[in-house]
């Protein structure tokens, strides 16, 4: 037995998924930005770093950076250090000139 898949309307389909606003989208770029920094911090401060004795090889260290970007995702989704914002808000007064 199959089951039909019915394509959504052209208009029900604009509603559902509308295109961010400016802002929202300033704001994305500058968590974006703030995850980089944050996981470049992370990988100096060492933060996955292979350990000198029964590391996981080549691999751990590729992983490691996945790992980083993760946690420093969630750490700007947590509050960050405020870099996001001041991003952000200079972003916005040059976008309004």
């Amino acid at each position: 037995m199959s089951i039909p898949i019915s394509s959504p309307s052209p208009q029900s389909a604009a509603t559902a998924a509308t295109a961010p606003t400016r802002d929202e989208q300033l704001l994305a770029a500058a968590q974006n930005l703030e995850a980089s920094f944050l996981a470049e911090m992370l990988k100096s401060a060492g933060v996955g770093a292979p350990r000198e004795t029964f590391g996981g090889g080549a691999g751990e260290e590729h992983f490691a950076s996945f790992l980083r970007e993760a946690q420093a995702k969630e750490m700007v989704q947590a509050g960050g250090i405020g870099l996001a914002e001041a991003l952000f808000e200079a972003m916005k007064a040059r976008a309004d000139g």
